[in-house]
C-alpha cells in the first residue's frame, strides 16, 4: 500500500524514474480498488463512484507511467503504444543514471512507519 501512497503523493511528477515495483504494486492496487468500486457501484446503480475513482487517478496512473518509461530510457511518449510500453513497464531499468536522472534503485528506502 505504501507504493501506491507514494505515487498518489507524487501526483503530477513527470519527471525522474520510478522502479518496476513502484509502476505495478501501483497498478495492482488501482485495479483492486477499481475493481472494488465497480462492483459496489454496480450493486448500488451508482456508476459516479467508479468513475470519480478514474478520474481521480488518471493524471498520477500516467504520471508513474511516464516515468516508468524514464526508467527503462524511452521518452514517456511510448505510453500511446501499448503493446510496446507493455514491453517496456516488464524491463529493468538502465542501471545507474540515464539522461532522466538517477537510477530509484540506489536511492535509500525510507521505512515505513
Amino acid at each position: 500500500m505504501n507504493w501506491y501512497l507514494e505515487v498518489l503523493k507524487k501526483y503530477a511528477v513527470f519527471q525522474g524514474r520510478a522502479r518496476r515495483k513502484e509502476y505495478w504494486m501501483f497498478f495492482l492496487f488501482n485495479f483492486i480498488i477499481g475493481f472494488v468500486l465497480g462492483f459496489i457501484s454496480g450493486m448500488l446503480r451508482a456508476p459516479f463512484l467508479y468513475y470519480l475513482y478514474a478520474l481521480a487517478v488518471l493524471i498520477p496512473g500516467i504520471a508513474v507511467g511516464v516515468r516508468r518509461m524514464h526508467d527503462t530510457d524511452h521518452s514517456g511518449w511510448w505510453l500511446l503504444f501499448p503493446f510496446v510500453n507493455l514491453v517496456f513497464a516488464c524491463m529493468d531499468g538502465t542501471p545507474g543514471p540515464n539522461r532522466f536522472g538517477p537510477s530509484p534503485k540506489l536511492e535509500p528506502v525510507v521505512a515505513p512507519a
